[in-house]
């Protein structure tokens, strides 16, 4: 790599042609997008209009519960998936599903098939395609290839990806106008035990859908004008964050292709200080790019509602509208997927690393969580009158109580080595978990427990014009609209925050599933409300249903045991950290402690009690987290040290050779030599200082090769490992800021920031 090649790259950026797509037609105008909406998903519309009515109607059963698919069944849907997957020029399908490295794995098969037949007493071969039910129902991948924990070994290898019967299967493009057929599924080893993201998040969907109908049963009255609810279930919105940069850019930097972030780099004079860049306006090529992955993303089915410029430099957010949490987790990944290879295309990289860039804002993934009723009721729904609204004050109290008891096993849901740089940097939640409520139900809460009327005007609510689910604003300018005001306000600076009718869970990390954090909150929120469901009982006896003083006496109870997880103020701040502590809410800044949280007693029997996870799953996922951080801080530290030695070094080794040439010939003329002279005394003692770092950093390689521990290896990772290689970053970036730009090999921050 030279500083030509850096040179070059950068002035490619204003003679490059703008990629232009054909966005599909009507009588030559754009379609709507709700034209093209879930045209390469195989829905139930599209099999309710394939299979026959038996068929379908046995198929809608299994998908509520009645019962496992039968083989005529399933042969069925398979022949009619294959003729609608064949018609749009699929010649693959495969299962696809989340093995535990936060990606998506995928095996394609061909749906070719031979057949022997006898013509005049001799066989004769044909081709024709097939897909029975069997091999719509399971595969057989090697688990033994894929992160277990220790649950499968080299030569045990046997394991299972089963259908997904709730997912729907979809099309994705193949090479040179083909189509794979994708069908959403679970993997399990040889012995049944979960080996992904997506089953234990089935799990814990099935576990909390158990506990909110049972607390529903309790206070709704069975009558045929209101029937009880049948079903509750998870939605999920993800506000995914990321970055893109020049893609000519990206492969001259080593430490971007291999790790996902920038090891060394110093920031320009301008980034994202002047707050210009959030909500600006997209850069075209940005822009084309999204609008592009947009239009896939609908075609998949995946409904993106949002677009818009972040905070730092080159970072951007896409948002959908919200869905069941089983399907947002796979319109997530599919989303990541689609703006990945949809970058390609315009010669951008997507960049979902929590922290790519040091200095600016990382990126995260707000998971925005509730709870609906079959009858598409938000059970988090506060209407206008929250403090009556006892069906959503119940749920909200067992939540805060979930939240207490396991907040740090929600830590450990978010824990990674990409997402420590971020957690905590005064730009995402820092590693104590509280609730943020907002002044309105913060004071719904105190007068409840307190047992006196609300007061609206401490609550913030006070004013003459009144909506439902909230207030209105009078702007004082007589040609403008008066504001619809939410019921909160909303705090960044909380991991989990109401904010009017859902949660917002904003630590998780942008770059993992949502999978596990959605997984380990349900089965928080499912564990409360078992509680719930105890005292409410107890305190109904046999009345047909719960009264309105039996249902306040209980979330009075939980308002008094869960006012510790509660705080409506900055949680950045060193005052909240000092009040934490004495609330006795942990402060979890690093991530092998945080996955210890794991495998406490209460957070164990909690996970294990629900179901959601056996104690040799939940040990195994430990193991996996461990050594995963581990690998990638050692994978971080090699790159470090191969640019050091192969480009930092030696650039500022010529730079410092020529200042050198350069002062001996003035010298030699009698000429003045102090300013090179002065410039030249400083590089020498940051060499010397490199030099020792890059030392360190082999050192610390050579400690860690023999660790085994998985335990021990990322606590040496974590203690010793990053902070030697943040020491030698500052003084990489001190040799960048002094030498020449024309020495200087790798791209800069102002260069990758300023060329999209």
């Amino acid at each position: 790599m030279s500083q030509q090649a850096r040179i070059h790259a950068v002035a490619q950026g204003p003679s490059r042609t703008t990629r232009v797509i054909q966005f599909p037609q009507h009588n030559g105008k754009p379609e709507s997008v709700s034209e093209v909406f879930g045209q390469n998903v195989f829905s139930l519309k599209e099999m309710a209009d394939k299979l026959p009515k038996p068929v379908f109607k046995t198929f809608c059963a299994q998908l509520k519960g009645g019962h496992t698919l039968d083989k005529v069944t399933a042969d069925a849907i398979a022949h009619a998936a294959k003729v609608w997957a064949l018609e749009r020029g699929a010649t693959h399908f495969t299962h696809w599903f989340q093995p535990l490295n936060d990606s998506t794995a995928e095996k394609h098969d061909s749906f070719l098939s031979l057949k022997t037949s006898i013509v005049n007493g001799l066989p004769e071969t044909s081709a024709l395609e097939t897909f029975s039910g069997s091999e719509l129902l399971q595969s057989e991948p090697d688990a033994s290839s894929f992160p277990s924990g220790g649950m499968r070994t080299t030569f045990e290898a046997r394991g299972y990806t089963v259908w997904d019967t709730k997912s729907p299967m979809f099309l994705q493009e193949g090479p040179h106008g083909t189509m794979v057929l994708y069908i959403p599924s679970v993997f399990i080893s040889y012995n049944g035990e979960c080996l992904d993201e997506k089953s234990v998040l089935l799990r814990s969907s099935s576990v909390i859908s158990k506990a909110a109908l049972e607390i529903l049963h309790l206070i709704e009255p069975n009558d045929e004008d209101t029937p009880r609810s049948k079903q509750v279930y998870t939605t999920l919105g993800t506000e995914q964050e990321y970055f893109f940069i020049d893609r000519n850019l990206y492969v001259l930097r080593p430490d971007l292709k291999t790790t996902g972030r920038t090891l060394l780099g110093g920031l320009p004079a301008r980034h994202q200080q002047l707050e210009d860049h959030y909500f600006g306006k997209i850069p075209s090529r940005v822009l084309a790019a999204m609008s592009e992955a947009e239009l896939e993303l609908a075609k998949l089915g995946v409904p993106i509602k949002t677009r818009h410029n972040e905070v730092a430099p080159c970072q951007f957010e896409c948002a959908p509208i919200f869905e069941e949490s089983m399907l947002a987790v796979d319109h997530n990944l599919l989303t990541m997927d689609v703006i990945h290879r949809v970058a390609h295309k315009y010669k951008l990289k997507c960049l979902f690393h929590e922290k790519p860039f040091k200095g600016v804002n990382g990126s995260g993934k707000h998971c925005n969580w509730s709870l609906t009723n079959d009858r598409g009721d938000n059970i988090l729904n506060p209407t206008s009158s929250p403090e009556t609204n006892y069906r959503f004050l119940l749920f909200l109290v067992a939540i805060l109580k979930g939240v207490l008891d396991h907040g740090d096993a929600l830590r450990a849901g978010v824990a990674s080595a990409s997402n420590d740089h971020r957690l905590g940097a005064q730009e995402a939640p820092p590693g104590i978990i509280s609730v943020f409520l907002g002044s309105e139900l913060d004071e719904v809460l105190n007068a409840i427990e307190e047992q006196r009327p609300v007061d609206r005007f401490k609550a913030g609510i006070e004013t003459k014009h009144i909506r439902v689910e909230g207030t209105t604003l009078d702007l004082k300018v007589a040609t403008l609209p008066k504001l619809s005001r939410d019921m909160t306000d909303r705090n960044r600076t909380s991991p989990f925050a109401f904010t009017g009718n859902k949660f917002e869970f904003r630590a998780v990390g942008s770059r993992q599933s949502p999978s596990f954090p959605v997984t380990l909150l349900n089965s928080a929120a499912a564990s409360a409300l078992m509680e719930v469901k105890i005292d409410l009982e107890k305190q109904k006896g046999n009345k047909p249903v719960a009264s309105t003083e039996d249902m306040l006496v209980v979330i009075r109870k939980y308002i008094t045991l869960t006012k510790n997880v509660r705080f409506e103020g900055d949680n950045y701040t060193e005052e909240w950290v000092q009040e934490a502590e004495k609330r006795g809410l942990a402060n979890i800044t690093k991530s092998p402690e945080a996955f210890k949280r794991l495998l406490t007693p209460k957070n164990a029997e909690m996970l294990t009690r629900l179901g959601v996870f056996s104690e040799s799953e939940l040990e195994s996922r430990y193991h996996i987290l461990a050594e995963k951080y581990a690998k990638e801080i050692v994978i971080e530290c090699q790159t470090l040290q191969g640019m050091l030695l192969q480009h930092v070094i030696p650039a500022a080794f010529s730079y410092r050779r020529d200042l050198a040439e350069s002062v001996s010939l003035l010298k030699n003329a009698g000429a003045e030599s102090g300013p090179e002279s002065k410039w030249l005394a400083q590089l020498a003692p940051l060499l010397n200082q490199l030099q020792e770092a890059t030392e360190e950093l082999d050192a610390l390689l050579d400690e860690a090769q023999p660790i085994e521990d998985s335990a021990a290896s990322a606590e040496h990772a974590c203690h010793k490992m990053a902070p030697a290689m943040e020491r030698a970053r500052v003084v990489a970036d001190q040799l960048e800021r002094l030498t020449a730009d024309k020495y200087w090999p790798l791209p800069k921050y102002q260069e990758m920031f300023s060329t999209l």
